[in-house]
């Protein structure tokens, strides 16, 4: 059984990922008209990471990077914002309200704290420095948000008192594999909640072709 990352399976956010790298490549003149409907087109029928490498390869922009490089690099239009991120080691929220969303690091440990505020991490865009994430989330009369795209494994290993630590919520199903990052989720909730839930990547249904 072949183990080569570049055989796995693609997701849309992705593949739309490509798509706009197409679309800033005609606008450049590097692509005329009838090559951006046909690499479009090799674009959405695409399966695994190296059917995308050809529809990129003469251009500036390259294809996704397989989960297992993904994790320690991005590569493709996001690679300048991804290089250039700010990495958070904690977020707090105290009777406030913190959001982590879009392209930013996490390291190996993250600590999130919410006392009669709330906090949320949105790491489907995250860039994790780790191949394993631990967030540490403890909330007073507060909430904890985190939020997973499909691909992303969670352990949720918490202590309720007087409150909640709700395992993961599946709004989209889990699309694991052997490169999928994994994260860790540990703390106490002291009348409060820290909720997981796995989300559609951002973008995800405003598909568009040209």
């Amino acid at each position: 059984m072949s183990h080569d990352p570049r055989l796995l399976r693609i997701s849309d956010a992705e593949r739309q990922q490509v798509a706009e790298a197409l679309r800033d490549a005609a606008g450049d003149g590097r692509l005329d008209l009838d090559e951006l409907e046909e690499r479009l087109e090799a674009t959405w029928s695409a399966r695994t990471y190296a059917d995308l490498e050809p529809v990129l390869a003469d251009l500036p922009a390259q294809a996704p990077a397989p989960p297992g490089e993904r994790a320690v690099a991005r590569r493709g239009p996001a690679a300048a914002a991804a290089t250039h991120a700010q990495t958070y080691d904690a977020s707090t929220g105290m009777l406030s309200e913190r959001r982590r969303t879009g392209v930013w690091r996490v390291p190996a440990e993250h600590t999130a704290v919410a006392v009669l505020g709330a906090v949320t991490l949105d790491l489907r865009e995250a860039v994790f420095e780790a191949r394993e994430t631990t967030i540490v989330a403890n909330t007073v009369l507060g909430s904890v948000e985190i939020v997973v795209d499909a691909e992303t494994a969670v352990v949720v290993d918490g202590t309720p008192v007087l409150g909640d630590y709700s395992p993961v919520t599946d709004k989209v199903p889990p699309q694991l594999h052997d490169g999928s990052p994994v994260v860790r989720v540990r703390g106490v909730s002291l009348l409060g909640s820290v909720t997981v839930t796995r989300k559609a990547q951002p973008g995800r249904k405003r598909r568009r072709w040209f």
